[in-house]
């Protein structure tokens, strides 16, 4: 990600975005909640969420802060934008625990999406999710990388680290029918 972005889309709590734009990045900063990068990389689109919540919202059940909805959301504006449910590959982050003592809620969000991960049958790519500390992302949907900073209020004094996500490399040879 040496060049800049044209395009920069933040991503807040309760919000998805989709975009095949090769100069679009998708930005978001977290703490105990988590954001789902998707990408199809035959089509060369992808999309983030934001969550807070694990699970459904019990009340109102289409709630897009909770995660169940916001994944919903954001495979359904895949899948609009052209992209087929069987090629998407999904990358985790966030599901921190950032202040002691309260609830568990970033170990239960990472929880609630690799599961929803693997019950749906999407292909996880990568992941930086659970410790104690935030994280800025950025995503470039046409491309499908990640980079996640790692950032530790309590320890100002230490620059964050880049942690670019893991991407294996395309198979030498793949044949698409339709």
């Amino acid at each position: 990600m040496a060049d800049r972005p044209g395009n920069v889309i933040h991503i807040i709590q309760g919000q998805f975005r989709t975009s095949d734009s090769p100069d679009t990045e998708m930005t978001t900063v977290l703490g105990s909640c988590v954001a789902a990068c998707l990408f199809d990389p035959f089509r060369k689109i992808g999309g983030m969420n934001h969550f807070l919540l694990p699970g459904n919202d019990p009340s109102a059940g289409n709630n897009i802060r909770y995660g169940a909805h916001s994944m919903e959301q954001l495979i359904n504006a895949m899948l609009r934008a052209g992209a087929l449910r069987h090629r998407l590959e999904v990358q985790l982050f966030g599901g921190a625990n950032v202040v002691q003592g309260l609830s568990r809620i970033g170990d239960s969000n990472a929880a609630f999406a690799r599961d929803f991960v693997r019950q749906e049958g999407f292909t996880l790519r990568g992941a930086d999710t659970g410790g104690t500390f935030g994280r800025r992302l950025r995503f470039r949907p046409a491309t499908g990388v990640a980079r996640v900073e790692r950032v530790d209020p309590a320890r100002a004094d230490i620059p964050p680290t880049e942690l670019p996500a893991r991407r294996p490399a395309p198979p030498a040879c793949s044949v698409e029918l339709f």
